[in-house]
């Protein structure tokens, strides 16, 4: 449980007082830009690097440590991080001010249809202040709960973050945990109050929050607008005056932290690397501590934002590193390198990455699977947080089980497939993992443990064979205006969470922190919160372990016959209820047949639930069956019909049928 009490949270806070005036951007033989607006005229005469200046190889030695300050940009979902990151490679002359600068650093088709930062991106901002040279390193983060993995790992390579919060909606649930994420990592934080342009921005509410919430004082916050540029060079002030410079020693032997990769197929994995110790350079040996492999540096360079190669890449610098690595596993996130015969102690590494959820995916037609597996390799050589299984289904076909970081993930991930390598394909309900313990040593044996986990519930053991099941819960944060809090408290209920603390933080919002079973909350409690709360509650989770519970295996019977596809896992008091909820929306969904297709929920040998899809003609035999009448014509017709309800073909018809409603959420 989490408390917000006195002024505990010191190095949360800036280091130094933000400073007053405006940043001075001025090179030899060009003119000072004071505002925004001036210096709409001379961004190409203000850049510390001119295009053909950057055609060459840069020398990162002109930028001692103390000139250097590595920063990362946080906030909730849709509160302006890309755009603020778009006027700070403006103002340092990175790119040219032109209309099109919209999400400059987000790359990925996905990302720019939906408005959204699904992959951390990095650039290096060349910046005059006070007649000193800067080399700023700016990572812009997701905002999404699902994608917090990948702002931890950026957060280890800075020592500062701005944390960007809407002037219109506030402080919202993923603003909690990032600050969270910055405190735990002893990080300074500046406070960005962004889009103060809009008409109902409220800055003054939201300074308050912020002191209250955060203990962060009023005065330390940064009134912005990102979009037109209003104060934005007080933020390349703060993050130079207020940041510290990072604490390296170059003349140690080389120790670089591994906080990201991508892969490309021409040259292999390109390493994103912050390097704590040392100095690296083309031609160097290099060794992963957690690989022992040995590899010959290739290239290295700044991302500014395109890769830019240099000469040399030295302690406190963030950059990128190409050494031949064939595989983006090669890469571990978290993983240390150091020169070949130069042990080091290596860096503590993130956290590695936990699927929250699981879903089926199989190719729409077999004679596809081949070109499905292709795609689905290469995509997941950039997002090495995808888990894959190999599976089958009687209905489906062989296909895959994958883990992925939550529902938003997924969505991405299939959107991805279709839209770079067009495929079709067909997701499974997502599921989360589950815990059984084993009770019998011989289980234990033929396991080879005595706790095993399961990510696909067609495999659920029986209660026979385990002393306790065990389901994942997550520590879910709320912030909602107060009017909606009781609706809101009863959807958690519903939802089997326990309530944890309940705080104002300001006159009208609420923060509410409960424990949740993560099955309850994976496929429909967000949509369900946002339209109770009519769009204006937040949401936000962290993994808070395993607990046990009453799990049984609810199966799904069409004429007799198990559809492993739609095999679930519920909590013991509601399988009743979900089992009628299903059973009725199949009986909606599929087509009726020249015969009779009886619905059923079963929990192991016992019926829950049924529903009855009729046939299309009338049953002109059961009267003939009742009095045990039947001519030899008749006789024929009942074999035959009998025969085409067994049949394979017709259940696989079923079966198909039943699988359109397998997102359906029930």
């Amino acid at each position: 449980m989490l408390t917000f009490v006195g002024r505990g949270w010191g190095c949360a806070r800036a280091l130094a007082p933000r400073a007053t005036g405006a940043s001075l951007l001025v090179v030899p033989g060009s003119r000072p830009a004071l505002t925004f607006g001036a210096a709409r005229e001379s961004w190409a005469t203000d850049r510390l690097y001119s295009a053909a200046d950057l055609k060459e190889k840069l020398d990162m030695s002109r930028f001692p440590v103390e000139n250097i300050r590595n920063f990362s940009i946080i906030a909730h979902v849709d509160h302006g991080k890309s755009t603020l990151a778009d006027r700070l490679l403006e103002l340092t002359g990175t790119i040219d001010k032109t209309k099109n600068n919209k999400q400059v650093l987000d790359k990925l088709q996905v990302e720019r249809e939906r408005g959204i930062t699904v992959k951390a991106q990095t650039a290096s901002l060349f910046h005059n202040y006070e007649g000193k040279q800067y080399l700023l390193n700016l990572i812009d983060t997701p905002g999404h709960v699902d994608f917090s993995y990948e702002v931890s790992r950026s957060l280890a390579a800075c020592q500062g973050v701005l944390l960007v919060v809407d002037a219109n909606e506030g402080i919202q649930a993923q603003t909690v945990a990032n600050f969270f994420l910055a405190f735990e990592a002893q990080l300074s934080v500046i406070p960005v109050i962004n889009k103060i342009d809009l008409k109902n921005a409220d800055p003054e509410r939201v300074e308050n929050q912020i002191e209250k919430v955060f203990d962060i004082p009023s005065d330390e916050c940064i009134k912005i607008s990102a979009k037109l540029g209003t104060n934005v060079e007080s933020v390349l002030q703060a993050v130079i005056e207020r940041i510290p410079p990072p604490k390296v020693h170059r003349k140690n032997p080389l120790r670089a932290l591994v906080f990201d990769s991508t892969f490309d197929h021409y040259r292999g994995v390109v390493a994103n690397v912050a390097l704590f110790d040392g100095v690296v350079s083309k031609g160097d040996k290099i060794v992963s501590a957690h690989t022992q492999k040995t590899y010959e540096v290739n290239e290295v360079g700044v991302l500014n934002p395109n890769e830019q190669p240099t000469h040399k890449l030295y302690a406190g610098q963030v950059g990128y590193l190409i050494a031949g690595m064939k595989d983006v596993t090669e890469a571990q996130i978290g993983d240390t390198l150091h020169l070949h015969k130069q042990p080091v102690e290596p860096l503590p590494g993130f956290k590695s990455a936990k699927p929250m959820v699981f879903a089926g995916i199989y190719p729409v037609d077999q004679s596809e699977y081949n070109n499905l597996k292709s795609a689905i390799e290469k995509l997941t050589l950039n997002d090495s947080s995808v888990t894959i299984h190999r599976d089958s289904s009687l209905a489906l076909g062989a296909g895959w089980r994958l883990g992925f970081l939550g529902l938003l993930h997924m969505e991405v991930f299939n959107q991805r497939l279709e839209q770079e390598y067009n495929a079709s394909v067909i997701l499974t309900t997502p599921t989360v993992p589950y815990k059984a313990v084993l009770s019998s040593s011989k289980l234990i044996k033929e396991y080879r443990e005595k706790e095993i986990t399961i990510i696909n519930p067609a495999q659920f053991p029986d209660k026979s064979k385990v002393t306790e099941y065990l389901e994942p819960v997550v520590l879910g944060t709320i912030i909602t205006p107060d009017e909606y809090t009781g609706k809101i408290m009863m959807l958690c209920q519903a939802r089997r969470a326990v309530q944890k603390n309940m705080m104002f933080i300001d006159q009208n919002r609420v923060m509410l922190k409960y424990l949740f079973p993560l099955n309850e909350i994976v496929v429909d409690f967000y949509d369900s919160l946002k339209s109770l709360s009519s769009g204006y509650a937040s949401f936000d989770y962290e993994d808070a372990g395993y607990q046990t519970a009453e799990l049984v295996k609810m199966d799904i019977l069409l004429n007799g016959n198990t559809v492993e596809e739609l095999v679930t896992v519920v909590h013991k008091d509601k399988a009743h209820s979900i089992g009628k909820a299903m059973c009725e929306r199949l009986k909606d969904c599929l087509p009726r047949q020249l015969f009779e297709i009886a619905i059923q929920a079963s929990i192991g040998s016992k019926i829950i639930a049924r529903e009855t899809v009729k046939a299309y003609r009338k049953n002109v035999l059961a009267k003939c069956v009742s009095l045990g009448i039947f001519t030899s014509i008749q006789n024929k017709a009942f074999i035959i019909l009998e025969k085409t309800v067994k049949s394979g073909s017709a259940r696989k018809i079923i079966e198909m049928s039943a699988l359109r409603i397998i997102w359906c959420g029930c």
